[in-house]
């Protein structure tokens, strides 16, 4: 699918709406989340830094959705086609700075995927992580062509192949920065 060539006001005010979108996402949910259980902790722990670990919030939604960002009509009217935007409704989970919204039970693999965007975060903060974001998405053409995405993923699934074989996260997301990765 081909998007609309916006022009650098146009991706700075995408930005600027998906960090609104994040933080007011992260104030709604983080009220109700709780911390990593004992069990997620202990299998976390080899993985990311204590910090992390002890700064995240986790809830699972039995009902209701997290809903697509009020900004998506603005992008339809700036060319987007409605089915290019991801659709927040049927993703597994979504992070919002330090708080995971999950719409399944989380699996340890689930969970672990979206620690990677919690460290992201930090690593970047807010801003820089939006505007990654927004532009990766931009330049990949779609959600599966995100660097932050692509980054979580990899993490992710040498996690999976090999849950016992301990790496640092934060090292890992930070060899990425650095390479310009993102």
């Amino acid at each position: 699918m081909t998007l609309p060539n916006l022009n650098a006001s146009q991706v700075e005010w995408v930005v600027r709406e998906v960090m609104a979108y994040i933080e007011s996402q992260r104030q709604t949910f983080r009220c109700k989340a709780t911390p990593l259980s004992r069990e997620q902790m202990a299998m976390m722990h080899p993985f990311f830094p204590a910090s992390t670990l002890d700064a995240a919030r986790v809830i699972t939604l039995a009902v209701e959705r997290v809903g697509n960002p009020p900004f998506y009509g603005a992008l339809v009217q700036m060319g987007f086609e409605p089915a290019a935007l991801p659709d927040f409704s049927h993703m597994a989970a979504i992070t919002f700075v330090d708080t995971v919204v999950s719409h399944e039970r989380f699996t340890y693999r689930l969970l672990f995927h979206e620690l990677v965007h919690v460290v992201q975060y930090e690593k970047l903060g807010l801003p820089e992580f939006a505007a990654k974001y927004v532009r990766g998405f931009l330049s990949g053409g779609s959600y599966g062509a995100i660097p932050l995405e692509i980054n979580a993923y990899e993490l992710e699934a040498r996690f999976a192949d090999q849950p016992a074989k301990a790496f640092s996260v934060a090292d890992e997301v930070q060899r990425w920065i650095e390479a310009k990765g993102f």
